[in-house]
């Protein structure tokens, strides 16, 4: 075990003025981004390499992190997207018969800021009472409190924050069926921070993916003449993406099987007509229960979202694309989880079914957006 005395000091410091003191892990220097915190026992790499986590500032609630390494495998993307990793224990050895290289290695590779030795549990309910805030980590430098503090609230906040646009890929790339998959389907995913599980799951089920940069015109995704759109899970403040939501807009007057997911599932939520909103923290990690209101049944599901979907849960509701309902809630606090119309194909959850880390409850929605393209399909033959 090393002895804190041969640690450099760091700082974990809240817009709000609170300070967290610990130890530098990683790279030494300052970070800055929204404090979030996961409460995932396992899947930290998935999470890391998540592009939704762009400009996040995590802080893992379990305390002893890093035992099983990182592997190329699990990547979600090409790259670790937080902007600081917190955690109470690093494993000081790696242990698992996957791993190519330790987080500590793979952080500093990166380029990421750590803090470590700090009381997590404490930091995730002082978020918990006050809400996700800026952050920052600093160590290697000499900053009184009041310095740090003052750059702290000198950095953006969330809300109103545009980051799609950079996460999202630079070109269009295919992902195609397996060997031994026939091809059913030509999806196009638009990609606003898309994780490479994603469009896996529906290659698996005999969907050839096309993934779209965010910017592609309406014109160049109807041309590959899909059967259905998906919209990826992504970064920053829905209530910026208004090019987005005119996009849905135009998939669903042409009466496209359309599924989004997490930033997706906002997206498709403002085109209804919805609102969005900020959530006092969060919900982040591979533990969170969603009840779906149709099949009455009780789903463990990966989230990573700190804004929500404002529609009534207690009726249908209407929308200038007919009639929609609310599928999915959150147990914890009632957050909307999904939504799905009724007169169009068209359905969205909160949350990530892909989920690499696990657990794999929701992976039938991947069934559900081939089955509503198979009835498009059906309907178009005996036109």
């Amino acid at each position: 075990m090393v002895n804190n005395s041969q640690l450099t000091k760091a700082f974990f410091v809240l817009d709000d003025g609170a300070i967290f003191e610990g130890f530098s892990w990683a790279c030494k220097g300052e970070t800055f981004g929204e404090a979030v915190f996961s409460t995932g026992m396992t899947g930290y790499q998935e999470t890391l390499t998540d592009p939704s986590y762009h400009k996040q500032t995590v802080v893992m609630t379990a305390p002893h992190i890093g035992n099983t390494g990182m592997n190329s495998e699990d990547m979600e993307s090409k790259k670790i997207w937080v902007s600081g990793f917190v955690v109470r224990n690093p494993s000081p050895r790696t242990s698992n018969w996957r791993s190519e290289v330790s987080l500590e290695s793979a952080l500093i590779d990166a380029g990421v800021v750590g803090i470590q030795g700090v009381d997590t549990r404490a930091i995730t309910r002082h978020l918990r009472d006050r809400g996700s805030m800026r952050v920052g980590i600093f160590s290697g430098e000499e900053l009184s409190r009041e310095e740090m503090v003052m750059k702290v609230r000198a950095t953006p906040a969330m809300s109103g924050s545009f980051l799609a646009a950079d996460v999202t890929t630079s070109t269009q790339y295919i992902v195609s069926p397996p060997p031994g998959v026939e091809k059913r389907y030509t999806v196009a995913a638009i990609d606003l921070g898309i994780k490479s599980a994603t469009p896996r799951h529906m290659s698996e089920r005999g969907m050839e993916v096309h993934v779209f940069p965010m910017t592609t015109s309406l014109e160049e995704i109807m041309s590959i003449k899909p059967d259905g759109i998906f919209l990826s899970n992504g970064p920053g403040d829905p209530s910026t993406m208004d090019e987005m939501v005119t996009l849905v807009r135009e998939f669903l007057m042409e009466s496209v099987p359309v599924f989004g997911i997490c930033f997706g599932h906002q997206i498709l939520g403002r085109a209804l007509g919805f609102s969005t909103y900020k959530l006092p923290f969060g919900h982040r990690g591979i533990n969170q229960p969603v009840k779906n209101l149709q099949r009455g049944t009780v789903e463990i599901t990966a989230h990573n979202h700190g804004f929500a979907v404002d529609a009534p849960i207690d009726s249908n509701f209407t929308t200038v694309f007919g009639a929609g309902y609310v599928s999915h809630i959150c147990l914890n606090d009632g957050v909307v989880e999904g939504l799905e119309l009724l007169e169009r194909p068209a359905f969205s959850v909160q949350y990530h079914p892909e989920s690499a880390a696990g657990p794999h409850d929701a992976a039938y929605l991947f069934d559900h957006f081939a089955e509503m393209m198979s009835k498009k399909k059906a309907v178009q033959s005996h036109a």
